[in-house]
């Protein structure tokens, strides 16, 4: 193997593993954000603390996790989500 052949091979290998692990994150997000938005319905719908929540839900969620990226307005598109895809 030659010096070209070994830097064609390393970006082969680059380029199709970091593909690979972009669309793996990718899944995992949506996946994520599809469940909590599942949760965050099925609590409004069913769950027998909704009226003392009411439309505090998602901000008193924020206020409780404390999560870097997962606020209010993520809660709202994470409901979204699972509204547009059941």
């Amino acid at each position: 193997m030659n010096f070209e052949a070994l830097v064609k091979h390393i970006s082969t290998i680059q380029n199709t593993l970091q593909a690979q692990a972009a669309h793996a994150v990718n899944l995992a997000l949506t996946s994520r954000n599809w469940l909590m938005g599942c949760y965050i319905v099925e609590f409004e719908q069913n769950g027998e603390d909704r009226a003392a929540y009411g439309e505090q839900l998602l901000k008193k969620q924020e206020q409780r996790l404390k999560t870097k990226g997962l606020n209010e307005r993520r809660f709202r598109e994470f409901r979204r989500l699972y509204l547009v895809y059941p």
